[in-house]
């Protein structure tokens, strides 16, 4: 893939081959100040990719004063897409020399994409990843499966995983079952246990990872991909929780467990945490 950086978003600015400096030009909503900028992506793959590009509005000294992502979705093998991002209500517009810089890109093929939250895929069941905590070299995030379809979904044990790097799959890094080996209290804990997923119904399972480089040992491992199949057979949905796992070696993933706390009906229900305490609000 190619992300061409962020320009200026007046429409007398035309596009060249080179590729400038980041910048962005603030503009009047009433609001408060906006950076705006246009960027551009091209697929090289074979396949059709969706991108996540993560964009941060700067001061002129380098400032970071707001963030923002965007997703471009299934962009064909090839093809080459011009989109516009805007930064809201940014606490100061950037001044000259300052701008919008691109600061993360992702990208996975378009068909093993996250579900958009209110959309549903053909398999009935919808798979992504939580913001996920960090303390002290610990890291955990939940997968959280909703089952969105009309039939009942059915689990007996761990998801199963496949971690990768730009594409490429990572055999030096051992995925455990059950997170005891790196930490207690996680979530990742306890045996698998049958589960009947009806349509509405979540369930959830920890992935848990230290951050630990030893001296003088390997070079740090750094997984942003994991593909995730609910269960054998089933279709594979890739993630980006970014496995910054260092030199350990390993990841833990925890069984599917029942999400007690979601509502299968209205709103304003919470989702449990990696740690599996309830405190993220439902979308």
């Amino acid at each position: 893939m190619e992300i061409a950086s962020a320009r200026p978003c007046p429409a007398e600015s035309a596009w060249a081959s080179a590729v400038p400096r980041p910048s962005a030009s603030p503009r009047d909503s009433g609001e408060g100040p906006r950076a705006c900028a246009r960027f551009q992506v091209t697929n090289h793959e074979a396949e059709p990719f969706t991108y996540t590009i993560s964009f941060t509005a700067q001061s002129a000294s380098g400032e970071a004063l707001a963030s923002t992502e965007q997703t471009v979705a299934s962009v064909p093998p090839g093809r080459t897409v011009r989109r516009t991002v805007v930064v809201d209500d940014l606490p100061g517009a950037p001044a000259d020399g300052g701008g919008v810089k691109i600061t993360k890109v992702r990208g996975v093929p378009a068909d093993e994409a996250p579900a958009r939250a209110g959309s549903c895929p053909a398999s009935g069941v919808r798979v992504h990843a939580d913001e996920g905590s960090a303390a002290m070299g610990l890291r955990a995030v939940s997968l959280r499966l909703e089952n969105c379809g009309t039939r009942v979904t059915r689990l007996n044990g761990y998801p199963l995983l496949q971690l990768l790097y730009e594409q490429q799959l990572l055999g030096d890094v051992r995925v455990l079952h059950g997170g005891g080996a790196i930490a207690t209290g996680t979530g990742a804990d306890g045996e698998p246990q049958p589960l009947a997923v009806r349509p509405g119904e979540w369930v959830y399972a920890v992935l848990v990872w230290r951050n630990t480089v030893d001296c003088g040992t390997d070079e740090p491992v750094h997984a942003p991909y994991v593909r995730v199949r609910a269960k054998p057979g089933a279709d594979p949905v890739m993630v980006t929780p970014e496995l910054d796992v260092g030199t350990t070696g390993w990841v833990g993933i925890g069984p599917w467990k029942k999400d007690e706390t979601a509502e299968t009906a209205g709103g304003g229900a919470t989702r449990p945490t990696a740690s599996g305490a309830p405190s993220v609000p439902a979308s």
